[in-house]
């Protein structure tokens, strides 16, 4: 998930309500059948969702997903920092 192309599509939906599959490859320059590997995979790992709008398609940050997901990264660091004072050398 950490692709700089997909981390991009992340912050250009973050800044918007919705973006169109069309408006995204014209930002973006690699071709459309990449971005939407790209989206296929966002949409799978449930951090966007898509809805057809013929002839296009429609994509937004799934929010519910995203404050969970953030809630658990909070606890996930929350937990590493309890307890475990030392610093690592590697």
């Amino acid at each position: 998930m950490g692709h700089p192309i997909r981390l991009y599509v992340l912050e250009l939906l973050s800044k918007q309500a919705c973006c169109y599959s069309g408006d995204l490859s014209e930002e973006l320059p690699i071709a459309k059948s990449t971005l939407s590997q790209h989206l296929k995979a966002l949409k799978e790992a449930g951090l966007i969702q898509g809805e057809i709008e013929a002839p296009k398609v429609k994509y937004c940050l799934n929010r519910a997903n995203w404050e969970e997901a953030g809630q658990l990264f909070d606890r996930f660091l929350m937990q590493g920092n309890r307890g475990n004072n030392q610093s690592c050398d590697c």
